[in-house]
C-alpha cells in the first residue's frame, strides 16, 4: 500500500490538530465576508501596527476575543463562571457538554455559545453576580496579546465589541482597557435572576450609535477583528477600514507583562488558582474525591500532633514550607524576674501564616486575628485571640498577652494574593518595642484558600484540598530601638510603615496604602466588617 503507514503517532497528530481547530472555533458564530460589507476596506493587522503613531485622535472598534486575547477559546472563562457561581455541579455539567458545544460551534455557529451561557447563568441572582468584577479580569489580563494591546491603548476613543455576555467583560474593559463603551450581549432577567438567555444585539447597536453621534462629522473610525471570528457587519459599518488578525499573528504575540498592565492588579477573588481549560477542569474533578481524603489526613495531623511533629508530617503529604536556621532566632526579653514575649509582625497571605511563623521560630505563639471563622479556630494547631476592632481595648489585650508569651499578628487585616502589601495598621507599634518582622510568601497549586465574596468557613477546606502548597518564611532582624515608639520616639505610623517596607523589601513586593475596606468594596461590594 502506497504512502506512509498509519501509526499511533499519526493518529495523535491528527487528533491534536482536530482538537486545536475545535478550540479555535469555540466562539465562532460564523465567518467574516467582504460580500456583506462591500464598502469596507479590509487589511491585514500588520499594516495597522506600523501606523500606531497616527491613532491618537482616532476612534477604534476592536473585537475582544477575536483580536485582543491570544486564546480563541472561551471555554475557560465560562468554566470560571460555572465553578465560582455553582461550584462543582455546574462545572461538571459544562465539562460533560464540552464535546457537544464544540461540535455545535463548528456546525451551527452561535448554538454552542448559547448552551455555555445557559449552563453558567441560569438561576444566578443578578445582584450577587460579582465574578465579572472580582474574578475574570485577572484571567483576561493574563490572556491579552501585548502587540494588539499596544495598538488599542494608543487610540483616542475605544469601543470593545464581544460575543460574550456584557456582565463578563464590562469591568475588565472599562477598568483596565479604558474603553468608552462595551458592545456585548445582554442577559434576560426574571424576578432578579438570570434566565441563561441572551438578548438580541439591538441594544448593542443603539449604544454604538450614541457613541458616534458624539463624534465630529467625518470622523475616521477603524476596526480590528479576526479572520476566524465573525462580528456584526452592521455594527462595524461606521468603520472606514477594518484590520484583521490571523491565528498566526496571535501565536507570535507575547503575553502582556504584568508591569505593562494599565493599572496594577492588586485584588482578585475566586477559588481557582489557574486557568480552567478542559483538561485542567477534568484534573480538578478527578482530584477532588481523592483530595478530600488527603484533606482529612492534614486536618487530623494539625489537630492531634504537636506542632514540631505536625509540620514535617504536613510536608510529607504536600504542604511544604521553608524556615530559617535556629541560630537566627531572637530570644525573649527579660525584665527583672519576668520575661516578656516578642511581637512577631508578618504580612498576610493565608490562614496558615501564624502556623508557619510559629513553626519557623520553634516556639509556641498565640495568633492575633481580626476575623476568623469558628471552623478555622477549631482546627487551628495554635492558640488564637480575636481583636474587637476597638483601639484602646485591643491595645490593652495585646499588652496583656505579651506578658504571657509570644504573639504573632498580621496588621494588614486581610489577605492579599498578589505581590503587594496593604497598609499596616499601626496598633501593634504602640504596644511594645520588641518587634520582629516576618516575611511570608505562599503558593497554592490548585485552589485559593481565601475569599472576599464567598463562604469564609470553607477557607480551611480549600487550603488543605490543594495537591501541593509551598510557604517560604523569612525571619528578619529585630526592629532597632531607634525605630520604635518607646525608646526611639517614632510615631506609630512611622513604625508601621518601616516594618511594611522591610517586609516588602525581603519579598520583592510593593507597598500600597490600600486597606481591608478597599479590598472588600471592590470584590464584594461591602466594607468587610463581618
Amino acid at each position: 500500500m502506497a504512502g506512509k503507514p498509519f501509526n499511533m503517532k499519526t493518529l495523535f497528530f491528527m487528533s491534536k490538530t482536530f482538537l486545536r481547530k475545535i478550540e479555535n472555533h469555540l466562539n465562532i458564530p460564523g465567518r467574516l465576508s467582504s460580500a456583506h460589507t462591500p464598502h469596507l476596506k479590509f487589511q491585514k493587522y500588520s499594516y495597522l501596527a506600523h501606523r500606531s503613531e497616527e491613532l491618537q485622535n482616532q476612534t477604534l472598534l476592536f473585537h475582544v476575543e477575536g483580536a485582543l486575547l491570544k486564546s480563541s477559546s472561551l471555554f475557560s472563562y465560562f468554566m470560571l463562571v460555572a465553578f465560582e457561581a455553582g461550584w462543582l455541579l455546574r462545572a461538571l455539567i459544562l465539562l460533560l457538554l464540552y464535546p457537544l458545544v464544540s461540535f455545535l460551534c463548528l456546525v451551527c455557529g452561535e448554538a454552542g455559545l448559547k448552551i455555555m451561557v445557559f449552563v453558567c447563568f441560569v438561576g444566578i441572582k443578578r445582584d450577587r453576580f460579582v465574578i465579572g468584577r472580582s474574578v475574570l479580569p485577572k484571567f483576561f489580563l493574563e490572556d491579552v496579546g501585548y502587540e494588539c494591546f499596544d495598538v488599542v491603548m494608543r487610540c483616542g476613543k475605544k469601543v470593545g465589541v464581544t460575543n460574550l455576555p456584557e456582565v463578563m467583560v464590562d469591568c475588565f474593559l472599562r477598568d483596565y482597557m479604558g474603553v468608552e463603551a462595551v458592545v456585548g450581549r445582554e442577559l434576560k432577567v426574571f424576578c432578579g435572576y438570570y434566565l441563561g438567555l441572551m438578548e438580541e444585539k439591538k441594544s448593542a447597536k443603539v449604544v454604538l450609535k450614541e457613541i458616534f453621534e458624539e463624534e465630529k462629522e467625518g470622523a475616521h473610525v477603524i476596526g480590528i477583528g479576526c479572520f476566524n471570528v465573525s462580528f456584526d457587519h452592521q455594527l462595524f459599518s461606521p468603520c472606514k477600514e477594518i484590520y484583521l488578525v490571523s491565528e498566526a499573528d496571535k501565536k507570535n504575540w507575547q503575553v502582556l507583562p504584568r508591569e505593562k498592565y494599565p493599572k496594577p492588579l492588586i485584588f482578585h477573588d475566586g477559588r481557582l488558582a489557574f486557568r480552567p481549560t478542559p483538561v485542567a477542569t477534568l484534573v480538578i474533578l478527578m482530584w477532588v474525591p481523592f483530595g478530600l481524603l488527603v484533606a482529612i489526613l492534614r486536618v487530623l495531623a494539625t489537630m492531634l500532633l504537636p506542632l514540631h511533629i505536625c509540620i514535617p508530617v504536613l510536608s510529607c503529604i504536600g504542604m511544604r514550607g521553608s524556615a530559617p536556621s535556629p541560630n537566627s532566632l531572637p530570644t525573649p526579653i527579660i525584665y527583672g524576674e519576668k520575661s516578656k514575649g516578642i511581637l512577631y509582625v508578618c504580612n498576610h497571605k493565608t490562614l496558615l501564616d501564624p502556623v508557619y511563623a510559629s513553626a519557623a521560630i520553634r516556639k509556641p505563639v498565640t495568633a492575633v486575628t481580626y476575623s476568623l471563622s469558628k471552623l478555622s479556630e477549631l482546627v487551628s494547631p495554635i492558640k488564637t485571640i480575636r481583636l474587637a476592632r476597638k483601639r484602646e481595648e485591643d491595645s490593652k489585650m495585646i499588652e496583656k498577652r505579651l506578658s504571657q508569651g509570644n504573639l504573632v499578628i498580621c496588621p494588614e487585616g486581610t489577605t492579599c494574593r498578589e505581590p503587594y502589601l496593604l497598609r499596616f495598621s499601626p496598633l501593634f507599634a504602640e504596644t511594645t518595642d520588641d518587634i520582629v518582622p516576618i516575611a511570608i510568601d505562599f503558593h497554592a497549586s490548585m485552589f485559593y484558600g481565601t475569599t472576599a465574596s464567598g463562604l469564609k468557613c470553607l477557607d480551611p477546606l480549600f487550603i488543605v484540598l490543594n495537591p501541593t502548597t509551598n510557604c517560604d518564611v523569612k525571619i528578619l532582624e529585630k526592629l532597632p530601638k531607634e525605630f520604635t515608639c518607646g525608646v526611639g520616639g517614632k510615631s506609630k505610623f512611622e513604625v508601621a510603615n518601616y516594618v511594611q517596607a522591610k517586609i516588602a523589601e525581603a519579598l520583592g513586593f510593593e507597598c500600597t496604602n490600600l486597606t481591608r475596606k478597599d479590598k472588600y468594596l471592590m470584590l464584594a461590594g461591602n466594607e468587610g466588617k463581618a
